[in-house]
């Protein structure tokens, strides 16, 4: 599983002065980070775009409205969006400003956001 590690320090210290209760999930080919037992962001290793992408939980209004920003685009693993979600290339969140930007939005959508269902082991 190749991720940025950079990335994931920056998101790591982000959370942690924030004095958030974070915890990190290996899955999806990539790193995700979890708030309030809800995945909250993500990054993973984009093979067409061949770059890591920030993925950003932020609710599906705030995916129609930020749609126009810099490196945005939505979210897709199979071929259909993800409603609710948004990858950011680097160019989206290279500059600190930027990455808080959308930790933000992330941050603030997680009360809203839903637990997924646990999947019964067979």
């Amino acid at each position: 599983m190749a991720f940025d590690a950079y990335l994931a320090e920056r998101i790591r210290n982000y959370f942690n002065e924030k004095q958030l209760n974070f915890y990190e999930k290996k899955m999806m080919g990539g790193l995700v980070f979890m708030l309030n037992d809800k995945m909250c962001c993500g990054i993973h290793f984009d093979k067409k775009r061949k770059c890591d992408l920030l993925m950003a939980r932020v609710g599906e209004k705030a995916t129609h409205e930020h749609n126009n920003r810099k490196g945005c685009h939505p979210m897709e693993f199979t071929g259909r969006p993800m409603k609710g979600y948004v990858s950011i290339d680097p160019e989206g969140f290279d500059l600190e400003e930027d990455l808080v930007f959308w930790l933000n939005h992330c941050i603030a959508y997680n009360p809203e956001a839903t637990i997924a269902k646990k999947r019964k082991k067979k």
